[in-house]
């Protein structure tokens, strides 16, 4: 078995003087994430052995080594035990580094899952942001290796930049063990072999535009905030529906500075001109932006435009609060967490996770599903 470190050099862990180190490693890897419970007997040298096709001396010094730590405790005749004493108190805690953009609107949710499923299994956290700027990113991950991380969970730039595939070799080729959230090569399709968790952000789309057809709509409207890594997978899953229900697609694209400057108004006029009745906005703040430019030029939500918004971070707190598509943030730290977890204890015989979760939707008064619900029961 061979690790690269971040500088490229290759480590041979075959080498004898390694080998015994490697399999202390991944005892104590599973000894700390509760593969062994204190008190628990391990396996014999000999069982080791014969499993791992090393030799018992170097399995007896992976256990000297434990036994040093004062991890593993041997009982004359009885055989070599996990010890009593708190995993807290040890040095050999295992760390997780966290990389994200920021740790704003979005990201809360994420980090809490995270959180709470390495304190539940007696690991640490480090965390470092780069704010979106990816002159930063290195830098901040070469902070977390430098700290002493066992793995990471990282979300890094891989849209807009000009070669995203060697991107994911570079993070590969860490010396630890990297689980992508929010992150993939999607345009690889089977050839993507990063372990990742993501939001299926299409199938998020997809939904809202049928929910919306399904209240009688006849052609639903699509506006994005533009250069966000979200955006392409929410055009495509728009896209695909809009093709699926055989209707015309309009897309009306704008970056935040200019939804800040007034573009809902413009954007507005681009839906009642073509007749729109409908439209899923990217994400809650536009969605917002655009219910105020309804109600400066009197139209009223949802009975003459309905919306549904992307993301509901702050949807509910619209005027007419927002249905929303709501990605599972919250279960997706704490799914991320559990597979680089697994990872360092299995290692090698882990196999590749590769997670998608659907988003929901959230029905508020927006969309009008609502007074529909209302109507047929007055009925």
């Amino acid at each position: 078995m061979t690790r690269r470190t971040k500088s490229g050099t290759v480590r041979d862990t075959d080498s004898r003087e390694l080998k015994f180190q490697a399999l202390a490693d991944e005892l104590r890897r599973g000894i700390l994430a509760g593969t062994w419970a204190a008190g628990a007997k391990l396996p014999t040298e000999a069982q080791l052995a014969a499993e791992t096709s090393l030799s018992l001396t170097t399995v007896r010094r992976a256990f000297d080594e434990l036994v040093q730590e004062g991890i593993v405790v041997r009982r004359q005749g009885a055989g070599s035990f996990v010890s009593e004493r708190p995993l807290a108190r040890r040095r050999t805690r295992l760390r997780v580094g966290v990389l994200l953009p920021d740790t704003q609107l979005y990201y809360p949710r994420v980090l809490k899952g995270i959180e709470e499923t390495l304190s539940a299994h007696d690991v640490s956290l480090q965390l470092s942001t780069y704010n979106y700027e990816p002159e930063r990113e290195n830098a901040s991950i070469d902070f977390l290796i430098d700290s002493g991380v066992d793995g990471l969970i990282l979300v890094p730039t891989l849209s807009g930049i000009g070669d995203p595939q060697q991107r994911v070799r570079e993070l590969a080729a860490l010396n630890v063990p990297v689980v992508l959230l929010e992150r993939s090569l999607m345009d690889l399709g089977p050839g993507d072999r990063t372990e990742h968790v993501c939001s299926d952000h299409q199938g998020g789309a997809y939904d809202a535009v049928r929910h919306l057809v399904d209240l009688g709509h006849r052609r639903v409207g699509l506006l994005t905030r533009s250069h966000t890594p979200t955006e392409p997978a929410i055009v495509a899953g728009y896209e695909r529906c809009a093709k699926d229900l055989g209707f015309a697609p309009l897309v009306l694209p704008a970056p935040r500075e200019e939804w800040e400057a007034g573009e809902a108004e413009h954007m507005l006029d681009q839906l009642r001109a073509a007749g729109i009745t409908a439209a899923l906005v990217f994400g809650d703040r536009e969605a917002t932006f655009l219910e105020a430019a309804a109600r400066r030029a009197g139209i009223n939500i949802p009975e003459e435009l309905a919306l549904v918004s992307y993301d509901d971070e702050l949807a509910d707190l619209a005027e007419v609060p927002l249905t929303a598509v709501a990605p599972a943030k919250h279960r997706m730290g704490k799914m991320a967490a559990e597979i680089l977890l697994r990872r360092l204890v299995e290692g090698d015989d882990c196999p590749i996770h590769q997670v998608r979760l659907r988003p929901r939707l959230v029905i508020r008064e927006s969309c009008g599903a609502k007074r529909q619900s209302a109507q047929h029961e007055e009925e």
